[in-house]
């Protein structure tokens, strides 16, 4: 089973809410998830992402993949260099 960190979309018509979900990257984004993360909300001023760093790493560690933006929000937030 390959498992990747990427975000799911929550949130109505162009209010987007977002959260970053451990899921089984053979399943849809919106299909059931393993774990959640934490969330990132961008429409706030400044935006708010709020992620468990211990988690994280716990799921890097057992070789999770991270989808782009994902890595992005990672590396703005230190948990990766």
């Amino acid at each position: 089973m390959s498992v990747k960190i990427k975000l799911r979309r929550e949130g109505g018509k162009k209010k987007p809410f977002y959260k970053v979900v451990v899921i089984d990257s053979r399943k849809a984004c919106n299909a059931k998830f393993i774990e959640q993360l934490g969330y990132y909300q961008p429409l706030f001023d400044p935006c708010v992402l709020k992620i468990d760093r211990e988690a994280s790493l716990k799921w890097l560690e057992k070789g999770a993949q991270l989808s782009a933006t994902v890595k992005d929000l990672f590396k703005k937030e230190g948990i990766l260099k």
